[in-house]
Parts: structure tokens; C-alpha cells; sequence
């Protein structure tokens, strides 16, 4: 791989994984609202789940399911689906306590299937195989470099963003505020996850 290529694709990671989108949004709300060490689950499995789609897309899985309209529609719908849910749950999520008996979190796996549910994460995928793997003699040695730092730059970004929620979180649950603060937090990440929610169902 050129260094040119390289650089783009670094470029296009730093993009990718640092806009704010269902991963990134869910890691701060879920840090903020239970702590950074009940996030980690979610944060972790950000890069497993993409991983392994990415996997599917490199071997000529992705294409196929793009390409067969009901399919992809099922995907987008399930996906729009699950972020509204969530999208209701922070909006009924008012105090700390409340979001452990709401059982905010999302689980290792649930974080999984969530990257097979965002079309965000397949076009990225797609866009990384018809780029830098997609007829190349040397493609098994570009995925075992790609794959890795793909990895990693959606592991540092949910990270960054849970480390932001965390930081928050004892301004948010100020009882002298009276849970308005965090009220306000969760109005505003449920209104970004219903956005990217309405952006999926469009595309």
C-alpha cells in the first residue's frame, strides 16, 4: 500500500470514527448516565462488531446484501428501529437512578448486532473494500493491515467520547439542579439518535 493510499485511509478513519453517529452518541449517554466501566461493554464491542462486518463485506457478503433491496431495507428498518427505541428510553431517563432501573445499558452483543443495523457502518465497510481491497493482487496483506486500524480508531473514538460522558456525569446528576441537566443531556442525545435514525431511514 502507497503511502498515499495509507494517508487517505487514515483520513477517511478519523472521519468515519469521530463524527458523531449511533456508536458515539450511545458511548457518551451510556458513560454519563452509568459510569465509564458499564459503557466499556458497549465501547468494546463497537470495533468487534465492525470487525466482523467489515469481515462479511470484505469477502463479497456486503455487496450482496446492499444489493437486494428487501434485505437492505429490513437491515435499515431494524436499525431505525432499535435507535428510537433508545431514543425513548433517554428521553424517560431523568435521574441516575433511573437509568439503572430502566436498564439503559446496551450489552456486549446488543453493541455487536448494532454495527449489522447501521447503514452508516456498512457504506463505511463497502467504501474501505471498493477502495483499497477491491481488485487488488495484494488484497489478504492490505486486509491484514486495514482490519487492525480500523480497529483501533473505533475503539479510541468510543473511548474518547465515553471518557466526555464521564466527565460529565457528576455536573449532569448535580442535585442542586434537580436531575434538570441530565434531563436536558439525554433530550439532546435522544434527539441526535432520532436524527440518525431519520438520516437511516433515508438512505
Amino acid at each position: 500500500m502507497s503511502s498515499a493510499e495509507l494517508t487517505a485511509l487514515l483520513l477517511l478513519c478519523t472521519a468515519a470514527s469521530f463524527t458523531p453517529g449511533p456508536n458515539t452518541t450511545l458511548s457518551t449517554a451510556l458513560a454519563a448516565n452509568l459510569g465509564l466501566k458499564r459503557a466499556l461493554r458497549f465501547v468494546l464491542s463497537v470495533p468487534v462488531g465492525w470487525g466482523l462486518l467489515f469481515s462479511l463485506c470484505a469477502s463479497g457478503v456486503g455487496a450482496v446484501v446492499l444489493a437486494v433491496p428487501p434485505l437492505r431495507i429490513g437491515i435499515q428498518a431494524l436499525g431505525v428501529g432499535y435507535l428510537l427505541w433508545l431514543a425513548l428510553k433517554l428521553l424517560t431517563t431523568n435521574t441516575l437512578a433511573q437509568a439503572d432501573a430502566a436498564q439503559l445499558e446496551v450489552t456486549f452483543w446488543q453493541g455487536v448486532i448494532l454495527q449489522f443495523l447501521n447503514i452508516k457502518a456498512w457504506m463505511l465497510a463497502l467504501t474501505v473494500v471498493a477502495g483499497w481491497l477491491a481488485g487488488r493482487t495484494d488484497a489478504i496483506e492490505r486486509f491484514i493491515i486495514i482490519l487492525p486500524l480500523m480497529l483501533l480508531f473505533g475503539l479510541c473514538s468510543n473511548l474518547t467520547y465515553a471518557l466526555a460522558g464521564t466527565l460529565l456525569r457528576q455536573w449532569l446528576a448535580d442535585p442542586a439542579h434537580a436531575g434538570r441537566r441530565l434531563r436536558w443531556f439525554n433530550r439532546s442525545m435522544a434527539a441526535v439518535l432520532v436524527t440518525t435514525a431519520g438520516w437511516m431511514a433515508t438512505f
